[in-house]
C-alpha cells in the first residue's frame, strides 16, 4: 500500500511538471535517474510510469525509456468529441440522479473558484474546474460512464491545461460553471446539457489554438 501512495506522488508530481512545460513533448523519462532524484525506489516509479502512460501523458517504449506524448491534433480532436458526448451525458442523469451532497459538493467548487480564481496558482484552479467536470459524472451514479469519462479527461489533460493558461477568464469559466449548476439544480436536463455545450463548444479550437501557439515557442 505505501509503494502504492507513493507511485501516485511520483506521478504527481511528474504530471505537473508535464503540464508546465519542464517536460516538454518527446522528453525522456529515465526510470533510474528520476528514481534517484526522488530518492526512491525504481518499483513505485515504474508504477507511476505506468499511471501517466495509462493517462496518455507518456509513451511506452520496449527497451528505451518512455517518452511524453505528443499527440496528433486529429487525435485530440476525436478525443474532445468524445469527452463533450460524456459531458453532455453525465450531466442529463445527474439531472435525474444527483444527490443533494454531489450538489452541495459542485456548489462549493463553484463558490472556490469564484472566490479564489484570482489568486490561485494556474495549475492548481485548472485541477480544481477538472474537479468538477469529474464531480458531475460521479453524481451520474453511473459507474462505467464514470469511469469512461475520468478515462479521457486524462488523455486531455495537458492539451486542456494548455488551452485554459491561454484563454484565462474568471467571468466565463464562473458564470458557466453557475449555469450548469442551476441547471442540475433544477432538475433541467435540456438546459443542463445546453449549458454544457456552451461551456465547451469550443474546447477542440481553444486546444488547436494553444497547440500551435507552443509549437512556434
Amino acid at each position: 500500500m505505501a509503494d502504492e501512495n507513493l507511485a501516485e506522488q511520483i506521478a504527481t508530481l511528474i504530471r505537473r511538471d508535464i503540464l508546465r512545460g519542464k517536460l516538454p513533448p518527446g522528453s525522456s523519462i529515465k526510470e533510474r535517474d528520476n528514481a534517484a532524484e526522488l530518492g526512491v525506489s525504481r518499483t513505485p516509479m515504474r508504477e507511476a510510469i505506468r499511471i501517466l502512460a495509462n493517462e496518455g501523458l507518456l509513451i511506452l517504449r520496449p527497451s528505451r525509456s518512455p517518452i511524453v506524448a505528443q499527440p496528433s491534433m486529429k487525435e485530440l480532436a476525436d478525443q474532445v468529441a468524445v469527452l463533450l458526448a460524456l459531458e453532455k451525458l453525465s450531466v442529463e442523469l445527474a439531472c435525474v440522479h444527483a444527490t443533494d451532497n454531489d450538489l452541495d459538493e459542485l456548489a462549493a467548487i463553484t463558490q472556490y473558484m469564484a472566490d479564489n480564481f484570482d489568486t490561485t496558482d494556474p495549475l492548481d484552479m485548472f485541477e480544481i474546474d477538472m474537479s468538477f467536470h469529474s464531480a458531475i459524472a460521479k453524481a451520474s451514479h453511473n459507474e462505467p460512464l464514470a469511469e469512461t469519462h475520468r478515462s479521457f479527461l486524462e488523455r486531455l489533460w495537458r492539451a486542456r491545461f494548455l488551452a485554459a493558461i491561454q484563454h484565462r477568464n474568471r467571468e466565463r469559466v464562473v458564470t458557466d460553471h453557475g449555469e450548469i449548476l442551476e441547471a442540475l439544480k433544477s432538475r433541467d436536463k435540456e438546459a443542463a446539457r445546453a449549458a454544457v455545450d456552451n461551456h465547451l463548444w469550443h474546447l477542440a479550437d481553444d486546444i488547436s489554438a494553444a497547440i500551435a501557439n507552443e509549437e512556434k515557442g
